[in-house]
């Protein structure tokens, strides 16, 4: 029995150093993008983070929503850290965009990115998504209802990198 727990032990001590290192790049996106950066975001003063961080079948997710006071505008977060044996990223998001030409190649931004503009031209329906592949990291930045598209979309790719660098 002793040689028993002596075995479990080690291996136990042994694990310890890799269990810790998968906990530490888990990442928490209402931590990483503040308030204030979707206050700058959207144009306007948003309420607290609605967030959630949680283990699910196919990997790790973290989700964070920013809504302005006024309704229409919104910041949407997801990161999905992809277990192992799951569907990559990368192979995500060729078959998201296989064959829609909403799907626009996005240069700069992890292995593979693309962003798809859904809803009026302007407007409270007008939502951004800009979808990023990198290593086992799927992230997604929605932003909605805000109509300077150019900037709108500029500051996605700048709260995109913000992500990329906590993975």
């Amino acid at each position: 029995m002793s040689r028993t727990f002596a075995t479990a032990f080690a291996l136990a001590v042994i694990a310890l150093p890799f269990s810790g290192r998968a906990e530490e790049n888990r990442i928490d996106l209402a931590a990483v993008v503040t308030k204030a950066d979707a206050q700058s975001l959207l144009g306007e003063t948003v309420k607290d983070a609605q967030a959630r961080n949680e283990d699910g079948a196919d990997g790790y997710y973290s989700r964070c929503n920013y809504y302005s006071d006024n309704p229409g505008r919104s910041l949407t977060l997801r990161v999905r850290q992809a277990g192992s044996g799951q569907l990559e990223p990368k192979k995500q998001l060729e078959e998201m965009s296989a064959g829609n030409d909403k799907f626009k190649p996005v240069t700069g931004l992890g292995d593979k990115a693309a962003l798809v503009k859904e809803g009026p031209a302007k407007g409270p329906g007008h939502m951004l998504m800009l979808y990023v592949a990198k290593g086992n990291a799927f992230i997604t930045v929605g932003v909605s209802g805000v109509d300077d598209e150019k900037s709108a979309t500029e500051k996605a790719k700048t709260l995109a990198k913000k992500i990329l660098s906590k993975l």
